[in-house]
């Protein structure tokens, strides 16, 4: 059986997602992207999961949004 030692999460900033993703350590994951950011909170996604299931689950993330233009698949 393999560990669930992985957490999914959403990193928001105003209330508008800015990144999606895994790590295996929330808070550093947290103040890593503070400072990229300039602030915002990390909102963990369901329970921790394998691996293997978290990159199925940030695989199907939107990308992001590019200026003026439709989200990127």
């Amino acid at each position: 059986m393999s560990d669930r030692d992985t957490y999914k999460y959403r990193f928001k900033r105003g209330g508008r997602v800015v990144r999606s993703g895994i790590t295996n350590n929330l808070e550093r994951r947290q103040n890593e992207l503070q400072r990229q950011h300039r602030g915002g909170m990390i909102e963990q996604v369901g329970n921790r999961t394998t691996r293997e299931a978290a990159r199925n689950w940030e695989d199907n993330q939107p990308k992001g949004t590019p200026p003026g233009g439709k989200p990127k698949k």
